[in-house]
């Protein structure tokens, strides 16, 4: 069984084993394939592996004997799997190996914006402090999160843990997704949007990119959130219409964004984003602990081995 990963450097610079995945094929791995390389570089095989690399139709039809491919991440909008389905290949997921580590970065994002760390220890290390008339200092409002108001949109197991943690800080948590549960309850109040987005001093996307999620932030929303809100997006780019988050945040609508992913990743020198007031930009890595990027190589691997089994699991293309 021939087995390819177009793009393996992501998942594993260097400080994890293919190992598992080496033992079920013959195994081929490229640090990064562009888009009019996929096919070529699938070749003949059976088995291809993705992170971000686009796997499309026309691909697929130049690579007669695919038929299955597993992605390296929860999201899976770079796979047409519309043709894959059409073609019979199999396509799977990994729902469940970040959770922990990409609610944390929220978190960590909406910290950052809060109390501003990294930029006053920068300030400390130029020798700011050593040259200050007073005994302390801060350049931006500093932001206590108890007793605020979290809306987190997207209440599946991110969101979820996400606002475990936002409770842990004495935030009040309002959640808006269609699928309820009682899990839910015991974490936040269900809302509906238009509920949400006024009452909410920090907005945290978690939700995925869907035909009705897409631009889910826009002039239209943003209008209806609190003045000098905050917005958290560690989720999917395109759920924001950026020129209509650089506008809010250039005139003062909202105080802030903290964002680990933008529309189009590496993110273009000419997004409005880069220019916009409060805007904190990292470069989507929320789901890159080594912990979560371990757990990733163990789930591709059992993903792997039970298409091979013929009973495939967390398959996506059905």
């Amino acid at each position: 069984m021939k087995i390819v990963i177009l793009d393996g450097y992501a998942e594993n610079p260097g400080d994890l084993s293919w190992a598992g995945i080496e033992a079920l094929g013959d195994l081929t791995i490229h640090d990064r394939t562009p888009v009019e390389k996929v096919a070529e570089t699938i070749g003949n095989a059976e088995i291809v592996l993705s992170n971000k690399a686009q796997v499309r139709a026309d691909a697929m039809a130049k690579c007669p004997n695919l038929k299955y491919i597993g992605v390296l991440s929860t999201g899976y909008d770079c796979i047409d799997v519309k043709a894959a389905a059409d073609r019979g290949v199999i396509v799977t997921n990994i729902p469940t190996y970040g959770t922990t580590a990409v609610a944390q970065f929220a978190i960590a994002l909406l910290m950052e914006i809060a109390y501003r760390v990294g930029h006053h220890a920068k300030a400390v290390a130029s020798g700011r402090w050593e040259r200050s008339p007073d005994w302390s200092f801060w350049d931006y409002p500093l932001i206590e999160l108890d007793g605020k108001t979290i809306g987190l949109i997207g209440f599946g197991r991110i969101g979820q843990a996400t606002g475990k943690v936002a409770n842990a800080l004495g935030m009040e948590v309002l959640a808006f997704d269609d699928h309820q549960s009682d899990e839910g309850r015991a974490i936040a109040r269900y809302a509906s949007l238009d509920e949400l987005l006024p009452q909410s001093d920090v907005v945290s996307l978690h939700c995925p990119l869907l035909p009705e999620t897409r631009g889910i932030i826009n002039k239209t929303t943003i209008a209806k959130m609190k003045d000098g809100a905050i917005l958290i997006n560690n989720s999917r780019g395109p759920l924001i219409v950026e020129e209509d988050l650089a506008a809010a945040l250039n005139s003062g609508k909202l105080y802030a964004a903290g964002l680990d992913v933008v529309n189009q990743e590496p993110i273009r020198g000419d997004n409005p984003l880069l220019k916009a007031k409060n805007c904190l930009i990292t470069p989507h890595i929320s789901w890159a602990p080594r912990e979560s990027r371990q757990r990733l190589m163990e789930l591709a691997t059992e993903n792997i081995k039970a298409f091979l089994d013929g009973k495939p699991k967390n398959v996506v293309s059905s």
